[in-house]
């Protein structure tokens, strides 16, 4: 786990929590930004449009992230019925928030390439950006999952055809336990789901870095 870092390898600790602060904030802001765009200000009203990590960051959802593997940031608040596009304006909330993370890999990912061959790969800055780019790599394929309360969740509820309400209404009710049971599958009994799938992104973005 990260936190194993803070007595071993306090340097790289640090970058870390820095790549992780970074990619929720960004994230969850992003969420707020897109429903503020459509004529939704509940988040504004609430002190959520700001880039501040504080704004952000769930303390326990941290704390859990750093000590088990896995954690969360506060969910962006907004209210669907202000939204100017009744159809899509949930799901362009939703998207929001792993598209910030794609730009930010983008970008990163860039100035690596720019950066790597005259500060070279053990670099501090550049390890930096790979962190950046890895943690944002996982915000945005975790976030894509479509089950409840994840993003993704809310497209697939969207193009679903409505003789699939059932599945709808199993998923909303189930969903985070669901969720809670793939992840716990996943860092306790070795499945290893999420990790093959991260792999396969991360393996994609070591092309281009």
């Amino acid at each position: 786990m990260i936190i194993s870092l803070l007595f071993s390898e306090p340097t790289l600790f640090l970058i870390w929590l820095l790549a992780i602060v970074y990619g929720i904030t960004v994230h969850e802001f992003s969420h707020v930004l897109a429903a503020y765009m459509q004529g939704d200000d509940t988040g504004k009203l609430m002190g959520r449009l700001t880039l501040n990590p504080l704004a952000h960051i769930d303390p326990i959802g941290m704390l859990m992230l750093l000590f088990v593997g896995f954690g969360w940031g506060r969910p962006a608040p907004f209210n669907p019925h202000n939204l100017k596009n009744q159809k899509w304006g949930e799901v362009i909330v939703a998207l929001a928030g792993p598209i910030s993370n794609f730009i930010s890999i983008v970008i990163f990912m860039i100035l690596s390439k720019l950066l790597i061959g005259s500060l070279g790969q053990d670099n501090l800055f550049i390890q930096f950006l790979g962190f950046l780019i890895l943690i944002n790599i996982i915000l945005m394929v975790f976030n894509l999952i479509p089950i409840p309360p994840l993003d993704g969740a809310t497209l697939l509820f969207e193009v679903l055809p409505e003789k699939y309400n059932h599945i709808k209404d199993q998923l909303r009710r189930n969903g985070p336990l669901i969720l809670i049971g793939l992840i716990i599958a996943d860092n306790f009994l070795g499945i290893n789901i999420f990790g093959r799938i991260f792999g396969i992104f991360f393996s994609l973005a070591s092309i281009f870095t």
